[in-house]
C-alpha cells in the first residue's frame, strides 16, 4: 500500500496551450502498471476553463466544491455542482471549468491507453464559453 500525505505533492499551474484562465491542478494519484488510473483535483477560478479535449477511455469528474460548466460537442452548456459526477464517454470532445462568477473544483479520474489518458484540441472561444450564460443556469444534467 502507498499512501500520499496531504500536502506532499506540489500544486501546479493549468498549461497555458491546455485551459484559459487561472486553473490549479493538485495530482492525487498515478497508479502504478499495471494500473492506468490517475486522479487529480482541478481548481478553476471564475472564467477559466480547460481546452476542448478528448479521452479514449472516458472521464469521470467528481465536483467537490462550486459551481461550472460543461459541454459535450453538439449540446449545450450544462451547469454542475458541487456533489455532481459527470462521467464523458471514450472520444467524446468535451470542455469543463468554472462559470464566470464562481470557481469550481472537481476531480477528475481517467484512464489511459497506451499512456494517453487525454488528446488536447482548440482551445473554447470566448464565444463559445459566454453561450452559456444564456442556457447554463437553467439547464439540467440528463
Amino acid at each position: 500500500m502507498e499512501l500520499k500525505r496531504v500536502g506532499s505533492q506540489p500544486s501546479v499551474k493549468g498549461p497555458e496551450a491546455w485551459f484559459t484562465g487561472t486553473v490549479r491542478i493538485d495530482p492525487l494519484n498515478t497508479a502504478p502498471e499495471p494500473s492506468r488510473v490517475s486522479v487529480a483535483s482541478v481548481t478553476f477560478e471564475p472564467g477559466a476553463r480547460s481546452a476542448w479535449h478528448t479521452h479514449p477511455l472516458g472521464q469521470t469528474l467528481v465536483v467537490t466544491a462550486g459551481c461550472g460548466w460543461t459541454q459535450c460537442e453538439g449540446e449545450p452548456i450544462v451547469e454542475i455542482r458541487a456533489g455532481d459526477v459527470i462521467w464523458c464517454p471514450p472520444g467524446h470532445k468535451h470542455w469543463h471549468g468554472a462559470s464566470p462568477t464562481t470557481s469550481m473544483t472537481h476531480i477528475a479520474i481517467q484512464e489511459a491507453l497506451d499512456g494517453v489518458a487525454v488528446v488536447w484540441l482548440e482551445k473554447v472561444t470566448d464565444e463559445e464559453y459566454f453561450a452559456g450564460t444564456a442556457t447554463a443556469g437553467h439547464a439540467h444534467s440528463h
